[in-house]
C-alpha cells in the first residue's frame, strides 16, 4: 500500500481546508448582536436611538431584498403597507 493503510489526506493546493473555512466564517448572529449591544451601551447610545437605527437599517435591507416593492417588503416585515410608507418617509429611505 502506497499510503500506509491510513486515511489519505489531500495535498494543500492553496485551498483552505474545511476547518480553516469554518474559522474564517462570521460568528453566529446572536454573538454579533451581543457584541454590538455591548459596544452601543459602552458608548452611551440610548435605547430609543439604537431601536431607531436598527429599524431603519432593517427596513432598508428588506426594501433592497424586494427591489423597492413596498407590498412585498411590507409582507416580509409583517406590517401594513401604509405603515411601511410612513416609516420610509420618517427615515428618509
Amino acid at each position: 500500500m502506497a499510503h500506509g493503510g491510513g486515511p489519505r489526506r489531500r495535498a494543500s493546493l492553496g485551498v483552505p481546508s474545511e476547518s480553516a473555512e469554518k474559522s474564517l466564517e462570521r460568528p453566529p448572529v446572536k454573538q454579533q448582536l451581543e457584541w454590538l449591544v455591548s459596544e452601543m451601551v459602552e458608548k452611551g447610545i440610548l435605547y430609543p436611538e439604537a431601536r431607531r437605527e436598527f429599524e431603519k437599517r432593517f427596513i432598508a435591507r428588506v426594501l433592497l431584498k424586494n427591489r423597492g416593492n413596498l407590498s412585498r417588503a411590507a409582507k416580509d416585515l409583517r406590517i401594513h403597507r401604509n405603515t411601511l410608507g410612513k416609516k420610509i418617509e420618517e427615515y428618509k429611505l
